[in-house]
């Protein structure tokens, strides 16, 4: 499941547990919904690849074609979704279209909506602006998200509110039970040390950047082990390189993974190469497990990791010293402890799937508030 689809889970999981009542609009497929029965407000969702955790055609799904950016027709069909169910609130948490036909959808209907936007790529402020005309208010994940939006795309301040991405600390938490489970399942030595990078094959997460340091790592840790969980349109380029580099023995494409809460802990750091990142849930979901962190210092991820204390930075693109960082985790075991309990001790503090709920559910009431004060 993509970092994005994994949040609206969390926060429909946060909503219900809070008796609010939320409905999922999604398109067929590997999209699913669910209906949250409550008392307070309904939330309408509306996204493209947003996954969920029900099945499609569930109790409270609405499946609705989408077809991306030049998919005119989905305004329309948005219109009578929002018709029918009359939320109070619509949440939208999606680009591919939806951020443009949705928004448009509410202001006709004359629904009060908001927008989660989890990207930090630049966007032509005319064209930002237009299109998030329609929404009450813009919520970036990280100040990334939050200079891209205010700077180049030149929205008011005002309009945006910074809500972090978050996980749940009693899904990713520290499992001394994990190794066993991870090396059994990848036929890893017992004496190896397991890095694992987490994150789509694609190439703004640097996995190549990776690649390059590791024929000198592995030349001075013939026991490191690389797994990289996760799938992409780079598979095959990838897997290509790590033979031509010689590192068939020592790193592994592992896929797409659903029981990575239960792998994840068992691994001894997690690397982030990236060179964009919006926040890097994967760091989050590592930190919770009580696994160090060795990352890009790029994007929203300097919002998550402060450099010594819950991992180790290093510059975007910079082979030499992503290796020299993780050289430093390989050889200091006292390293490796501390950072990971600071990271789990931060992850609770400041990024707890219940934080992000009651700060979205602070946002709905005043974007609610302000719709009611201008009736």
């Amino acid at each position: 499941m993509l970092g994005g689809a994994n949040q609206v889970c969390r926060l429909v999981r946060g909503l219900r547990e809070r008796g609010v009542a939320s409905v999922l609009v999604c398109p067929p497929g590997d999209i699913a919904g669910l209906r949250i029965r409550g008392t307070s407000f309904s939330a309408g969702f509306a996204g493209h690849g947003e996954s969920a955790w029900v099945r499609p055609g569930g109790d409270g799904t609405i499946v609705l074609p989408m077809g991306g950016d030049l998919d005119f027709g989905l305004t329309r069909r948005l219109r009578a979704v929002f018709r029918s169910i009359r939320p109070d609130i619509v949440h939208v948490h999606s680009r591919r279209g939806a951020d443009l036909f949705a928004g448009l959808a509410c202001l006709a209907e004359g629904l009060p909506a908001v927008l989660t936007r989890r990207v930090d790529n630049p966007e032509p402020a005319s064209w930002a602006r237009f299109k998030y005309r329609p929404y009450r208010s813009i919520v970036a994940i990280s100040r990334a998200v939050e200079a891209q939006l205010t700077g180049r795309a030149g929205l008011e301040p005002k309009r945006i509110r910074t809500i972090p991405s978050a996980v749940n600390p009693h899904e990713f938490l520290p499992d001394r039970t994990a190794r066993a489970r991870l090396l059994a399942e990848f036929a890893l030595p017992e004496d190896a040390f397991v890095a694992a990078v987490s994150a789509q094959l694609i190439k703004r997460k640097g996995h190549d950047v990776l690649l390059a340091c590791l024929p000198d790592l592995v030349r001075r840790h013939p026991k490191l082990r690389v797994l990289c969980f996760g799938d992409g349109p780079l598979k095959r380029r990838l897997s290509r390189r790590i033979d031509a580099l010689g590192l068939g023995r020592h790193v592994q494409l592992a896929g797409f993974r659903r029981d990575l809460p239960s792998l994840l802990p068992g691994v001894d750091v997690l690397v982030h190469p990236a060179r964009r990142e919006g926040l890097g849930v994967a760091l989050l979901e590592a930190m919770s497990s009580g696994v160090p962190v060795v990352a890009s210092a790029v994007g929203g991820i300097v919002d998550v990791v402060e450099p010594e204390v819950e991992g180790l930075l290093v510059p975007p693109d910079d082979a030499p010293d992503l290796g020299a960082a993780l050289e430093r985790i390989i050889g200091d075991a006292r390293l490796r402890k501390r950072i990971g309990i600071a990271g789990r001790t931060r992850v609770q503090r400041e990024f707890s799937v219940g934080l992000m709920t009651e700060r979205y559910l602070d946002l709905y009431r005043d974007v609610l508030a302000g719709a009611h004060a201008t009736v």
